[in-house]
């Protein structure tokens, strides 16, 4: 099903590298005007000019996902340059794998932090906007870790758990206001981040035992779910949760 979303305004956190990159480029293909959020501005600047050779208008911000104002700021800064937000799209994120006996209080609130109150943080700056419009799509990115038990990813997996938690509640909350709220859970997909382990023979046969699809994603492979939730194909779908990881959670 093609998707347009020309005249759309989103907005995508974790949109520098990556899956959250290539997810802002998939949007802005769809007709999109996108801005895209990250810690720096080295992180964005090249989509932009890249949007910007392709005849696109982008905006980026720089963003600390887990300061509420500087979310705020993000949000109302997109809205005075485009005018509306319809789609926001909470990718942000980090990980660290460490044993629960070694994970550090500092650690597990940091991931907290930026996986968990940076999804309640944006889509609260963005419900202001969203509500009186009676109008909006929120796009959680949780994982698919969510949903299965793997070690050494408590912080991680408990986070992403949280966010799919909070799509439901959220969901329910804001369905009068005509504004979806759904996730994508995503299992490995082949991006720079995870570059090193894809290149250990060894590590990388230890992961694929477990996709039955013996393969990692490819970013594009992530687009259509996007564009689905983006667009009003799904208008009537709200508080549900995409799996796309190769079969590994049905496992």
């Amino acid at each position: 099903m093609e998707q347009s979303l020309n005249g759309k305004v989103a907005l995508v956190t974790g949109a520098g590298r990556g899956l959250g990159r290539a997810m802002a480029g998939a949007l802005a293909a769809a007709g999109a005007r996108v801005a895209v959020a990250a810690r720096t501005c080295a992180e964005l600047d090249g989509f932009v000019a890249e949007q910007a050779e392709s005849g696109r208008e982008a905006l980026a911000v720089p963003t600390d996902i887990t300061d509420a104002d500087a979310v705020d700021h993000m949000v109302d800064s997109t809205v005075a340059r485009f005018g509306k937000l319809d789609i926001l799209v909470n990718n942000s994120g980090i990980v660290v794998t460490t044993p629960l006996l070694e994970l550090e209080p500092d650690e597990w609130d940091l991931i907290m932090a930026t996986n968990l109150r940076g999804t309640y943080l944006a889509t609260r700056a963005a419900g202001r906007h969203m509500v009186p419009q009676r109008s909006g799509k929120v796009i959680n990115i949780a994982s698919n870790h969510a949903l299965i038990g793997v070690a050494e990813f408590a912080a991680y997996s408990a986070s992403k758990a949280g966010v799919i938690s909070l799509t439901k509640t959220m969901a329910v909350e804001w369905a009068r206001y005509g504004i979806s709220v759904n996730a994508l859970a995503p299992g490995y997909f082949a991006t720079p981040l995870n570059a090193e382990l894809r290149a250990d023979e060894e590590l990388m046969a230890h992961v694929l035992r477990v996709i039955p699809t013996r393969r990692f994603g490819e970013p594009h492979e992530l687009a259509p779910w996007l564009l689905l939730l983006a667009g009003e194909a799904s208008d009537f779908m709200t508080g549900e949760t995409i799996v796309i990881d190769g079969g590994q959670v049905a496992r």
